[in-house]
């Protein structure tokens, strides 16, 4: 049967129906006053997922150029930056810094494993001449499925005075909690393909008042990517650029539908799913590659050893037109990662569970009929119940 693709990727992400319809609407004018007023309440809207007062300023760009401009607009050429590296978007950041002349420190850790906050409170203890300027931290390692410890990392560059701490939560916003003011985090960057439940097109910066004050020093070259421009047109509820109008259309359609879950729903349902994965795969015998313990709410990487990753993967597709995503540089082959994020229901998870179980079923390996399904729904079970 056609047109029954089920996206079980760290993203994009499936797309809700009322989305889907706002996002069919004739376009609008991105200078009318029919168009400020979309804006606005969808700045109000992003403020509450956030979690904060802050400027939350909307970009035509991806994950990835919310990062660069996170990062560009407040710091200076050769200011001293640590990167936790353990995966390949810690990667990516580290290869954006260092590409705009940023004197750039790898903290690193194996790839499926956490980032240690005790580096980072030493180098930050130890930088009595306050030269560390930011510290940027994936939080939500979208190649291993590894949640860092953000809170505990934030709270030692706080206690450092001077530094910025510049957050990738593009696989954590909406799936995590982060409450942005109450920890007091510096600036959020994220992407419109994942929690949000819309399609790949937009990014989002949130940024505290601290950096704005480092905004007025920093001299690295911006032009498309300048978030002072971003936000003296967003206090006027429009965009220095032409916009996405279509797709801030339905970024206000799926940010209702967040609110009317609320945010403890939502994030009560990634963790449910997190563990529905995560038990049904260890049932089914398949090596996970990280530990319970740092578990990313949004996608489960599987190293699977009896079996091949690929194989996996493309019968998946072949037969139940289930999309799961590859490894990535070293992991490529290695490894298959579930995606559990955004508009995913219970069923979606215990469809996606079954369909495992008969793929490796295929390949020749004995399993007991039910066996991952059943702890699927155990799991989700046990925390509706919670809840």
């Amino acid at each position: 049967m056609q047109d029954k693709l089920m996206l079980m990727i760290p993203g994009p992400t499936p797309v809700p129906e009322r989305v889907l319809l706002a996002l069919a609407k004739h376009p609008i004018g991105h200078r009318s006053s029919e168009f400020s007023h979309i804006f606005a309440d969808v700045t109000t809207k992003l403020q509450w997922l956030h979690q904060t007062k802050n400027d939350v300023l909307i970009l035509t760009a991806s994950g990835t150029g919310a990062m660069e401009a996170a990062i560009i607009n407040f710091l200076s050429k050769g200011d001293r930056v640590l990167v936790g590296e353990n995966g390949k978007f810690g990667q990516r950041w580290a290869e954006v810094c260092e590409a705009y002349g940023l004197n750039t420190e790898r903290i690193q850790a194996e790839w499926g494993k956490p980032l240690d906050p005790e580096v980072f409170r030493e180098k930050l203890e130890t930088d009595k001449e306050k030269s560390i300027k930011a510290v940027i931290i994936t939080h939500s390692e979208t190649s291993t499925g590894v949640l860092n410890d953000l809170e505990t990392i934030n709270r030692h560059v706080k206690a450092h005075g001077e530094a910025l701490i510049i957050v990738d939560a593009v696989t954590s916003l909406g799936a995590t909690n982060i409450p942005m003011d109450e920890w007091g985090i510096d600036v959020i960057g994220s992407g419109s393909q994942k929690a949000y439940m819309i399609p790949p097109g937009l990014g989002f910066v949130a940024v505290s008042e601290k950096a704005w004050q480092a905004y007025k020093r920093a001299d690295l070259p911006r032009y498309y990517l300048d978030l002072g421009k971003a936000r003296k047109d967003a206090h006027k509820n429009t965009t220095p650029f032409t916009a996405a109008v279509n797709m801030i259309v339905a970024l206000r359609e799926s940010l209702t539908m967040m609110q009317e879950e609320g945010l403890a729903n939502i994030f009560a349902r990634h963790s449910r799913h997190r563990s529905a994965v995560r038990s049904a795969v260890k049932a089914l015998g398949l090596p996970l590659l990280t530990s319970d313990d740092c578990a990313s709410p949004a996608i489960t990487a599987v190293a699977p050893v009896t079996v091949e990753a690929e194989k996996v993967r493309s019968l998946m597709k072949k037969h139940f037109d289930i999309a799961l995503a590859g490894g990535q540089d070293h992991l490529n082959g290695k490894i298959f990662r579930i995606g559990h994020l955004g508009y995913v229901s219970d069923r979606d998870i215990l469809s996606a569970i079954s369909a495992l179980e008969a793929t490796l079923q295929m390949l020749g390996l004995e399993i007991p009929p039910g066996a991952g399904v059943n702890a699927a729904i155990e799991a989700i079970w046990g925390q509706a119940h919670q809840s």
